[in-house]
């Protein structure tokens, strides 16, 4: 299995290059960074813009391979160049990666668990009412796309809020500005602003993970293995879940990288509707102000969750299916 984690991990590390690598050339390309300061009033000299855009590496007049191999090999010590602010973007993509982290890997927690759960006992209760109501709340989740989800979550919260006559609901930021208290307490006030927005990506992650394992707990539920288990002495309850449900997780892990992908998407708009100063609203911000790095770091910290998320469901992989250990 070690091999098997070491050949995935060097596929990884490579596709990470390529893709922070393609990121930034495409960002290069079509941002043009002389527009932001162009447009401020009043506009600057044309040689103070030149010498401005020189300094942070992104004067288009420079020819892109030099300017790509320059803020390649600042990468490589993990250097990602200036924002177009002149602020350093590794410093802040670390402190916004760890607002964006706290989001999606409690929403990935919440919602592939009970995706799971939900999806393989709706297999069990198929066709019953449990299964119905559960397919329904699934696709009808699935048929929404997480920007309005999130919007009509907000609009709700601002409603009851308003009938309670008091904000019970907190929908806007990581917590309230001018708080203070125990450490417990801003804990507390973090929970309370994270509710909402974790809901939002939990609910769409639940939804396909529920329908997913469905349709693989079905395909094992009447499987030889299963009756076997059963006549030899296993209770149902302890067949299902032993057997039946482990060897239906294994497609289900599979497709937990692809569903990752688009949680972190997902999430970028989420940010942004609920005032949460992670990479996601960061990007919008950056492509607005035509700021060629912060694009291609974004891209670059995309990848390296999306890959870290598909090198777990390779360990979970390895996990469940002997075969892959061998």
């Amino acid at each position: 299995m070690g091999k098997f984690l070491a050949r995935r991990l060097l596929n990884y590390v490579v596709l990470i290059f390529l893709a922070t690598s393609f990121a930034y050339l495409l960002a290069a390309t079509n941002l043009v960074p002389r527009v932001y300061f162009e447009q401020q009033q009043p506009p600057p000299d044309p040689e103070l813009v030149n010498a401005q855009l020189d300094m942070l590496n992104l004067n288009d007049q420079t020819p892109l391979a030099e300017r790509y191999l320059t803020w390649i090999r600042g990468v490589l010590v993990g250097d990602f160049g200036q924002t177009i602010q002149g602020g350093d973007v590794t410093s802040q993509m670390m402190m916004k990666a760890g607002v964006t982290l706290r989001l999606i890997t409690v929403a990935t927690i919440i919602g592939s668990f009970l995706g799971i759960v939900i999806g393989a006992y709706a297999a069990i209760r198929q066709y019953r009412a449990f299964d119905k109501a559960a397919t329904a709340a699934s696709f009808f989740v699935l048929s929404i796309p997480t920007v309005v989800i999130a919007i009509v979550i907000q609009v709700i919260a601002v409603a009851i809020n308003e009938g309670l006559g008091f904000q019970l609901l907190r929908y806007s930021g990581e917590y309230t500005a001018g708080f203070t208290g125990a450490w417990h307490e801003l804990l507390l006030n973090r929970v309370y602003h994270a509710l909402l927005p974790t809901l939002v990506l939990a609910l769409a992650l639940f939804a396909a993970f529920a329908r997913y394992q469905r349709n693989m707990m079905l395909d094992v539920l009447g499987a030889d293995f299963v009756r076997t288990a059963m006549a030899k002495g296993l209770t149902r309850r302890r067949a299902l879940f032993k057997h039946a449900l482990r060897t239906a997780m294994i497609p289900t892990i599979t497709y937990f990288t692809f569903t990752f992908g688009a949680l972190v998407s997902g999430a970028t708009f989420t940010e942004k509707i609920y005032a949460w100063n992670g990479v996601g609203a960061w990007l919008i911000d950056s492509i607005a102000r035509q700021d060629v790095h912060v694009v291609a770091a974004v891209s670059w910290f995309m990848a390296v969750t999306i890959m870290a998320a598909s090198f777990l469901s390779d360990i979970l992989y390895a996990w469940l299916d002997p075969r892959v250990r061998v």
